[in-house]
């Protein structure tokens, strides 16, 4: 069917307005009570299983989708579990077309994070301004919810779709370490999906359709220097005994740029295809100075270039290097005058989404403990390390029918960009399902501030976020 050949089956204000009406009935009061649910990562909660908030969560979720699906007949759901991991849940919808779609989310969450604004905490839900403030329901509790809403929006104008396998892990803040083996485990139950619909992603501004087309990887570890045994009095040793945060410092100089922020090993750099450039020139058009005022900069705090082209490469396409997290420092108010026996920083460094990231890695170790400065004791213990994902080209089906759902949804065309976060499961389908279209969207967006504090969700863009879904689905179907 070519794109000229389409012609609409659903109407979409109808299907908005039950889209609207359900995540008002039912969505919105149950991501409420999601958010109070403390179902931190196992890499921040090394004792989930004992602790029993993931678990929580899942049965959470599983009871609302249960009571829905008995909408959508024959449709299944199952909470599996594999010993020693992580639980999924798999949601099987029968389609009226031989082929399958596999909608995505996840529902473990970041750690607390500090900076919470007064009377909002990551545990403590807060509705406020079509906003709804806590950690995961925008990143991303709300997929399930989502997509069950969006195979029951087309059941109710009984317009045709594929055959639907909903996944949501409970794992992917950390790696999604654990879905390698679920994917073993059920592949005779996912099939061969022909499109992969993926909620866990972000949108550059709350007016139109956003659609990724790369994520980066990521490379992390510990870096510590060890100079002491113990901790000495300044005014006896500096001078003899080098501060350990100062050769921390001069290691990380190896790697990035202090001046430019550039990271500097050609491991973890490469050439930016020439579609992803001009994809990145409209997204920066479309969003103007947005691309950097919808952060919270401090001061006179300024980007390191205002040219919004650069700055959507930069969180896109390119290295960077943060500092997440140190050891070894004590509070200021209880520091003496010490010279302290080390210092561990905690290294995250974003990879561009074709670097390969176990070369990264080693990349890093190599530089960061190679001529330890002064004879120093230096470690390096690398402990994350994910692959990016560089999107395949949107067949043309999928193109028209992902701007023909803006236009209907939002009133504007749809807009393709990189994000600069990791979502591991799309490198995996990608080399899984290398026939597969992808649909990489997502609810995060200016100031929603996932990972951070003051995260929210903005439901107006969830609702429709999930009548997408469906009239996407609906087009897949008429195509297949």
């Amino acid at each position: 069917m070519s794109v000229a050949d389409f012609t609409p089956i659903v109407d979409p204000n109808a299907l908005g307005e039950f889209v609207g009406e359900v995540w008002d009935r039912e969505i919105v009061p149950e991501l409420v009570d999601y958010v109070a649910i403390p179902a931190k990562s196992p890499h921040f909660d090394h004792d989930w299983e004992k602790n029993g908030h993931i678990d929580r969560a899942v049965e959470h979720m599983a009871r609302w989708a249960e009571g829905k699906l008995a909408e959508l007949p024959g449709a299944t759901l199952q909470v599996v579990r594999l010993e020693g991991r992580t639980p999924v849940i798999l949601i099987e919808v029968p389609g009226a077309v031989d082929d399958t779609v596999l909608l995505y989310g996840h529902l473990d969450k970041q750690p607390e994070m500090i900076g919470w604004a007064e009377g909002l905490g990551p545990w403590i839900p807060v509705l406020k301004d079509d906003k709804l403030y806590g950690r995961g329901g925008a990143d991303d509790g709300y997929a399930i919810y989502a997509s069950v809403t969006a195979l029951l929006a087309l059941r109710k104008q009984a317009v045709p779709h594929a055959r639907a396998v909903v996944l949501i892990e409970a794992c992917e803040e950390s790696g999604s370490y654990d879905l390698p083996a679920y994917m073993e485990h059920l592949a005779d139950r996912i099939g061969t999906p022909s499109l992969v619909i993926c909620l866990d992603s972000g949108c550059g501004n709350y007016d139109q359709m956003w659609l990724t087309t790369s994520l980066r990887g990521l490379a992390g570890g510990l870096l510590t220097v060890e100079v002491l045994n113990e901790g000495v009095h300044s005014g006896d040793a500096s001078g003899i005994v080098p501060d350990s945060f100062r050769l921390a410092r001069a290691l990380v100089e190896r790697i990035e740029d202090d001046q430019t922020g550039e990271v500097r090993l050609p491991e973890l750099n490469v050439q930016i295809p020439p579609d992803r450039r001009t994809q990145a020139k409209v997204a920066a058009e479309a969003l103007g100075e947005e691309v950097w005022r919808k952060f919270p900069f401090a001061g006179k705090t300024r980007p390191p270039t205002l040219d919004g082209t650069e700055l959507v490469l930069n969180r896109t396409w390119r290295p960077q290097l943060a500092v997440v997290g140190a050891g070894g420092l004590p509070d200021p108010a209880n520091a003496g005058n010490v010279l302290r026996p080390s210092t561990t920083l905690k290294l995250s460094v974003r990879l561009p989404p074709t670097t390969d990231a176990d070369k990264a890695q080693a990349a890093l170790a190599a530089a960061l403990t190679a001529d330890a400065p002064q004879g120093a004791e230096v470690r390096y213990e690398g402990n994350q390390t994910s692959g990016g994902w560089n999107a395949p080209p949107l067949a043309p089906w999928l193109e028209a029918a992902v701007q023909r759902a803006s236009q209907a949804t939002f009133g504007k065309p749809a807009v393709m960009m990189g994000e600069g976060g990791t979502i591991p499961f799309m490198g995996m389908l990608g080399e899984t399902f290398p026939k597969a279209q992808f649909v990489i969207t997502g609810v995060l967006g200016p100031h929603s501030n996932a990972h951070g504090p003051n995260e929210f969700l903005h439901i107006p863009t969830g609702k429709k976020v999930t009548a997408c879904a469906a009239l996407i689905l609906a087009e897949h179907a008429q195509r297949s």
